[in-house]
């Protein structure tokens, strides 16, 4: 399904894989993804940490056409360029990456923008901004989801303010109707509450890269959204 603009629609409801090689027990990541959409990974996201072209454009271009195989929304962590370069779904940006405005005009209107929000002072920032576009709001359509992190303490990503914790994800909640989805110390146990707390979509790393067996993390991890 295609948005405004010839953009992908963002599904809710979705089960996102945030790639990291260093997870995956020795095991390719290409292989590694391709068992988790198996197991019902609607979103993978390619977070490389220190990309580098030399070293990873292979893996990178393998895991894409896995992706483009099964129909699945490829995502490239923090650079709207190299999403272009290889005309990949969409890219996600975090608070300390490219603002999201200009992150927008590089990509264009054709791909998916997500942005990374660690504080409720995060989204007073964001509607901020949007108000000051000389755009009619309503039609902007910019960002396309919030990734809301982290919800609890997580080792894969050290960089990150207080964890929202549920009240925090409640009162976000509360103050957006954009699409959420949640990452950070998510695993089988606690996906249930997250979505009750106001998650739209579930984003793990190690639950699903250091499974034992991937295809069946995610098929289980996937049952929670339904």
């Amino acid at each position: 399904m295609y948005d405004v603009k010839g953009r992908r629609s963002f599904p809710k409801k979705s089960l996102y894989l945030v790639t990291d090689s260093s997870l995956c027990l020795g095991r390719s990541l290409a292989w590694v993804v391709e068992q988790a959409i198996l197991g019902g990974v609607d979103i993978v996201q390619y977070r490389e940490k220190n990309y580098n072209p030399i070293k990873h454009k292979q893996e990178l271009a393998l895991i894409q056409d896995i992706c483009r195989n099964y129909g699945t929304l490829f995502i490239i962590n923090d650079d709207p360029s190299l999403t272009l370069e290889i005309n990949a779904d969409g890219t996600h940006i975090g608070q300390s990456d490219l603002e999201f405005l200009s992150a927008r005009k590089i990509l264009s209107p054709s791909k998916i923008l997500g942005l990374s929000l660690e504080s409720m002072d995060d989204l007073k920032t964001y509607f901020a901004r949007m108000s000051s576009h000389p755009l009619d709001f309503k039609d902007k359509n910019l960002v396309d989801y919030f990734g809301v992190s982290p919800i609890f303490p997580t080792s894969t990503k050290l960089d990150t303010k207080k964890p929202w914790g549920l009240e925090g994800l409640q009162e976000l909640r509360h103050a957006t109707d954009m699409p959420l989805v949640a990452i950070g110390g998510i695993h089988l146990e606690n996906g249930a509450s997250i979505i009750k707390a106001g998650a739209d979509s579930l984003a793990v790393v190690s639950a699903i890269c250091s499974a034992k067996d991937p295809r069946l993390a995610a098929t289980e991890l996937k049952q929670l959204l339904r």
